[in-house]
């Protein structure tokens, strides 16, 4: 009897339907260099793996590619710009799929506050959450998918974190309305008036409202944020850099979106019901 033990997956692996949606978008191989001999679907898989459980790139396990060689990949992708690139294909790929256009005509926009582990790099304090750590600014469309990432420091206020993030949406040429909370009332209004091709509308909580109740639009992005938090790597702001935290999101989110390409028939009946509900 064999002592070699047969291959297993990992839950975070990708699937082979997934490779083929993923593996005509990356990067092809530059010319007039060695022949690459690294398995890319491996190196692939070990990113993902780290994002799912948090590990420390260190503790990637032995049947991934070396840490040198996966981080290599992972920083020269982040650098280039190859994350943003990989996600921003699968977001048109998912709305071409719901029977959307790939370019979004409304979104919601919100932020959220992340504590920051004894790593170094920015951060800030935010007094009305109580969190020392860094605040990620979203933009998503009508169907959760991020439009625009911005990462800062916890202490940057909701409104100016909103003005780096539609100062940075300027290929969103079908944008025509974005729904925000109250921490987005005042100049932050007249600001995106004077400055934006869209409208802001600011969706208030009844006064009379006691508890928890989803406000029509704004339980989109918030969905999104539980998407993200389901990856350990997301539940804190490990990394150092800002740079490297929103490659972090990027990844997150097409490991998502390649799931939800690959299973077409799968349906949320509660999310459709929240879905009848915001319209």
């Amino acid at each position: 009897m064999s002592t070699v033990e047969s291959w297993k997956a990992y839950a975070s692996d990708l699937t082979n339907e997934q490779w083929q949606v993923l593996e005509p978008l990356l990067p092809r191989q530059k010319e007039g260099g060695r022949d690459r001999q690294v398995d890319l679907r491996k190196v692939i898989n070990a990113i993902n793996y780290r994002t799912r459980t948090g590990c420390a790139w260190e503790m990637l396990p032995h049947d991934f590619p070396p840490k040198s060689t996966v981080y290599e990949y992972y920083r020269a992708w982040q650098r280039d710009g190859t994350w943003q690139t990989l996600h921003d294909a699968l977001r048109c790929k998912v709305r071409q799929q719901e029977g959307r256009s790939v370019d979004a005509s409304a979104g919601m926009l919100d932020s959220q506050s992340v504590k920051t582990t004894e790593t170094p790099g920015e951060r800030g304090y935010d007094a009305g959450k109580n969190v020392n750590g860094r605040k990620r600014h979203l933009l998503v469309d009508t169907l959760g998918l991020i439009i625009t990432v911005v990462i800062t420091a916890a202490s940057v206020q909701d409104r100016d974190g909103g003005q780096l993030v539609f100062s940075q949406t300027k290929d969103q040429p079908r944008l025509e309305k974005v729904w925000a909370d109250g921490g987005y009332r005042g100049e932050f209004v007249h600001w995106t008036q004077e400055n934006c091709a869209w409208e802001l509308e600011v969706v208030l909580r009844p006064p009379d409202q006691k508890g928890f109740a989803i406000l029509p639009r704004r339980w989109v992005v918030e969905r999104t944020f539980g998407w993200l938090n389901r990856c350990r790597l997301l539940s804190k702001e490990y990394e150092a850099t800002i740079e490297s935290s929103t490659a972090d999101i990027y990844i997150a989110m097409s490991s998502l979106m390649l799931r939800r390409l690959t299973k077409p028939t799968t349906h949320n009946y509660e999310n459709e019901k929240l879905l009848a509900y915001a319209a």
